[in-house]
């Protein structure tokens, strides 16, 4: 370097506060994720009986929240669309698998009158979901 020539300044990019913010929303995702849940919450009743769901390809998830709200595959439905909405969901399906998903706060006449609307619609075998006793969440 001579006297008088100015010093050569090198361009660079400083990536390291990209990093620090991509790894906090990184962080912030992971969190919030089971946060993001769908569907009513519903407290299951329990039941001393082993897990028998089996194969849920094909199957429809009719949910019953606390206040008596429907829902048909996590989407909120209107009692008096009830039918339709499930003749959609179900389609063409000639043997579909129904199962109600009631809150355990229910009266079992609430749950039962959703079982008539189905077998009003030709729908045979609605199964029935509960939590195993001693098992966490919902």
């Amino acid at each position: 370097m001579r006297l008088g020539e100015p010093a050569r300044m090198q361009a660079a990019i400083n990536i390291t506060p990209l990093v620090d913010v991509v790894l906090v929303l990184l962080i912030i995702f992971m969190v919030m994720a089971p946060q993001m849940r769908k569907g009513p919450d519903v407290n299951l009743p329990n039941t001393t009986k082993p897990n028998s769901q089996g194969d849920e390809r094909g199957r429809i998830l009719v949910s019953i929240d606390e206040a008596g709200g429907l829902w048909i595959n996590d989407q909120p439905v209107a009692a008096e669309h009830f039918d339709e909405t499930l003749r959609a969901a179900v389609g063409a399906e000639t043997n579909p698998k129904i199962v109600i998903r009631g809150d355990a706060k229910l009266n079992f006449r609430e749950v039962r009158e959703v079982m008539i609307a189905i077998e009003q619609e030709g729908f045979r075998g609605v199964g029935l979901i509960a939590k195993r006793a001693g098992a966490e969440g919902k």
